[in-house]
């Protein structure tokens, strides 16, 4: 089990990295060479769109199909084709309905948002919608079978293909429209590879002479729990951007989806662990096996509590610079909303190692609950906040209704496993004293940044802080991380 893990980690970590690098490169070009703010807001408002989308064009059906076929495929893997077709005939039906109506209606949309330029974006909302949906889906069902570098290679494809499509548009002059179909162009060549591996997958599985009774209506019980979660999802990822561009300005939305950005491209390791690990959880507590499962969870919060909060310290203190010298100085009103999402990035890792884990050991409709309401707390705050402070309003909005609901969800942890609350605190509190020690040393030095060059040197200068502290306290065992 322990090399499975492994193995799957570091799949997914190099799809990650690709996934990451690729990401940082558009992030780059599309704000600093190619568009301007107004343009990079239009077209990351249009994509938010979609994004909310994305909830009821999926309904929560991949993440429970996923959770089925890790239970059947060991116990009655007869019912495997079953549980895919059924899937995909739902997943089918929900897809093209909401993309239909987003191409219908997107003139609507983008009056509503009093954004005209917007409409022409959003009448690629079919095919970007459905393909995404699609690709979604099969990189989802992978980790069910415990496929997990099907799962990277998908992600390789999809982000690469995007990388090249989007700068082979924009060089050729197309602009924002461009580069949405560059995106779309990738989430295509990714669903349609994820459902060549799939039919592959299926050919190692002798459908049973019947359905199991009832199995159709669990596969939909299940995933609306998971639609809640969901939903929480888009009001804490896709909302407050929306809201921007309602209540402000594209430029105002560009700022803000920039700060955001940064923080996914900061928290990208922590999602090749968490996808890697949850699975695990749901065999270890099906064997009985809860000690070894409570020490996996540990382990992953301790390594994760110690990247993250040292990173997040960082980004606070480096934040003004990195957006001078690398995205230019039209961009500076996002270095105070990147300082507020640096709490957020440590509020993500944990979510990234514990919000997958509850799906599999049971707890989905309890973690929807706990999304669910604080996903409405962070709505109703955006809607005070965003009004009267602007984007920092929405970050802080998102940082306080994101720490309550961690909070709650390793307490859900907690009732499953035996977990050691006393052990998780007294990581906080050591990996805070490293934090801080690397902060102080990168504040001194901060003067002597002039240029990018003398930035890297300061990053690479609080990096070695941090690594020489943490080994020779003992959190980071080098040779365990090796291995």
């Amino acid at each position: 089990m322990k090399q499975q893990i492994i193995r799957g980690f570091r799949a997914t970590l190099v799809a990650e990295i690709v996934r990451t690098i690729a990401k940082g490169v558009l992030m780059v070009s599309l704000a600093s060479l190619f568009l301007t703010p107004d343009e990079y807001g239009l077209l990351f408002l249009a994509i938010s769109v979609f994004s909310a989308s994305l909830l009821f064009s999926r309904l929560g059906i991949p993440r429970s199909t996923a959770r089925y076929l890790a239970e059947f495929r060991e116990t009655d893997p007869g019912q495997v084709p079953y549980i895919i077709r059924d899937s995909l005939t739902f997943l089918t039906a929900v897809m093209l309905t909401v993309s239909i109506l987003i191409a219908v209606f997107h003139q609507q949309l983008a009056t509503l948002f009093g954004e005209s330029d917007l409409a022409p974006l959003l009448a690629l909302g079919v095919v970007y919608i459905s393909c995404w949906t699609i690709n979604s889906y099969v990189h989802t069902i992978f980790q069910g079978f415990n496929r997990i570098p099907w799962s990277a290679r998908v992600t390789i494809l999809t982000n690469v293909t995007t990388l090249v499509a989007v700068l082979v548009f924009l060089v050729a002059g197309f602009g924002v429209i461009g580069a949405l179909t560059g995106y779309v162009l990738g989430y295509v060549l990714g669903a349609v590879y994820g459902l060549y591996l799939l039919s592959q997958l299926l050919g190692e599985f002798d459908a049973a002479d019947e359905r199991e009774p009832g199995l159709r209506r669990r596969l939909l019980e299940y995933s609306l729990p998971l639609t809640v979660s969901d939903g929480a999802n888009v009001v804490y990822k896709q909302v407050d951007t929306l809201l921007i561009g309602f209540f402000l300005t594209p430029a105002a939305v560009g700022y803000y989806v920039l700060a955001k950005q940064i923080s996914d491209f900061v928290i990208a390791p922590a999602s090749s662990l968490g996808f890697t690990v949850s699975p695990s959880y749901g065999e270890y507590k099906a064997n009985g096996e809860l000690e070894k499962a409570a020490d996996i969870y540990e382990t992953t919060f301790k390594h994760s509590v110690l990247f993250y909060i040292p990173a997040a310290a960082g980004l606070i203190v480096v934040a003004e610079p990195l957006v001078q010298y690398v995205f230019g100085p039209e961009y500076l009103e996002a270095v105070l909303v990147i300082q507020i999402f640096a709490f957020f990035i440590v509020f993500q890792a944990i979510d990234k190692i514990t919000n997958d884990a509850l799906d599999y050991l049971g707890r989905a409709k309890h973690r929807a609950i706990s999304k669910g309401v604080t996903g409405g707390f962070n709505f109703g705050l955006n809607l005070l906040l965003i009004p009267t402070i602007g984007i920092a309003g929405a970050a802080i909005s998102t940082v306080v209704s994101y720490g309550i609901m961690i909070a709650v969800n390793i307490y859900l942890i907690r009732s499953e496993l035996p977990v050691s609350l006393p052990y998780l605190g007294k990581s906080v509190v050591a990996v805070s004293g490293i934090a801080l020690c690397m902060a102080a040393v990168v504040v001194v030095a901060l003067p002597l940044v002039s240029n990018l060059v003398s930035l890297l040197a300061l990053v690479a200068v609080g990096v070695l802080v941090w690594a020489t502290i943490s080994v020779t306290s003992g959190m980071l065992d080098v040779q365990n991380v090796l291995s």
